[in-house]
């Protein structure tokens, strides 16, 4: 392996100090999320939900300062210095973005981030939303809190995935990998189906290419790449397609975030999309408010959008790109892989310590879903 200069390695640590406190997701997640949804039922949809969050400020002047006075010039190397300075770039957009959760301006600041629908997305959603069956939960038992539980912490521990397990109230999302702690909502209801798709999704792919990044001699793989995210979840949703997790019912909700969010760009109305989704493609009530709270949560959060295209993108590079793998490193992005595979052939970067069992050995899939997965363009 080469040795890592004191420089970089320095560099490294002053640029994981300065960012590591803005974490968007863990910051948009409403105190309040159970309480404004049973108000707005109890109003027949008649309110607007008002999420509140914990307060959470990063100075934003003295941040961006810290970034810009961060001595790029130690890193030599060409790959890294590019990744070490598009990082860089692209925090400068997200101090903006963690700083105006819950006002007007976080939508802005989140469309600056992540973009927006395509006609292509959109287009896609809608091919999804048209296919035959119900877009609501599918005729299965559902499994108690506690296996739940146990579905995922059995998961994680067979794969000697080091872990812990939290139950926590006021989440929007089921469950959700932070750091190394998997979070399991609640009032999650959820077939062993979608527990196992969750599995997958949460432990396969986002507690692995923690632990992945956490093993790295460089902290910039935890940092994440910048827009990483539609990488991130694409691998996460190609993981419970390849495990056979990957349903229609499945499929069309993430297609729902994609009209919602193009819906809330164009009508920023809570209720207008909550009716969008329910009368238009015949969600159910939960659902409906399920999806939106994802999507206007923090004031505008569009990166939902992204799960679909992520999917077609990283189940193209799995049926082709040679490195593909790599991108279980870290919080990689695809954009970036040409430059991790290099920094892991000259030995600044290590291999992935864990690779999803799934991609290693898929499930065998029938024609159909075969074919739908392959018509998402």
């Amino acid at each position: 392996m080469n040795s890592i200069s004191c420089e970089v390695l320095e560099f490294d640590k002053q640029l994981f100090d300065t960012v590591r406190s803005v974490n968007i997701l863990s910051a948009v997640n409403p105190v309040n999320f159970q309480a404004q949804k049973q108000a707005f039922f109890d109003s027949h949809f008649s309110t607007q939900p008002d999420f509140s969050y914990l307060a959470r400020t990063v100075d934003v002047f003295a941040t961006k300062r810290q970034l810009f006075t961060l001595p790029l010039e130690a890193v030599i190397d060409e790959d890294l210095h590019k990744i070490y300075f598009d990082t860089i770039n692209s925090y400068v957009d997200k101090v903006d973005q963690f700083n105006s959760i819950g006002t007007p301006d976080f939508m802005y600041d989140s469309l600056r981030y992540f973009g927006e629908p395509t006609a292509k997305d959109i287009s896609n959603a809608r091919f999804i939303l048209h296919l035959p069956g119900n877009v609501n939960e599918e005729n299965e038992t559902l499994l108690s809190l506690d296996q739940i539980v146990n579905v995922l912490s059995e998961f994680a521990s067979n794969n000697n995935l080091q872990h812990t397990m939290k139950v926590e109230d006021n989440m929007v999302a089921n469950a959700i990998a932070a750091g190394t702690t998997i979070k399991v909502n609640k009032n999650a209801q959820l077939s062993l189906s979608n527990t196992s798709a969750l599995a997958h999704h949460e432990i396969g792919v986002h507690l692995v290419t923690t632990l992945n990044a956490r093993a790295q001699p460089l902290r910039i793989l935890e940092v994440g790449n910048p827009l990483n995210t539609m990488t991130q979840e694409g691998l996460a949703i190609l993981s419970e397609y390849l495990s056979d997790n990957l349903t229609i019912n499945r499929l069309k909700i993430l297609a729902l975030r994609v009209v919602a969010v193009a819906s809330m760009i164009k009508e920023r109305s809570f209720r207008r999309t909550f009716s969008l989704l329910k009368e238009e493609y015949g969600a159910a009530d939960e659902l409906a408010f399920s999806v939106c709270a994802r999507i206007y949560r923090g004031g505008g959060f569009v990166k939902d959008y992204l799960y679909l295209q992520g999917f077609h993108t990283m189940l193209h590079a799995y049926e082709n790109e040679p490195n593909f793998n790599l991108l279980f490193t870290g919080k990689a992005s695809i954009n970036y892989l040409p430059h991790i595979s290099r920094l892991v052939e000259k030995g600044i970067l290590n291999e992935p310590e864990h690779i999803s069992p799934i991609f290693k050995q898929p499930n065998e899939l029938n024609e159909i879903k075969q074919f739908i997965a392959h018509a998402i363009k």
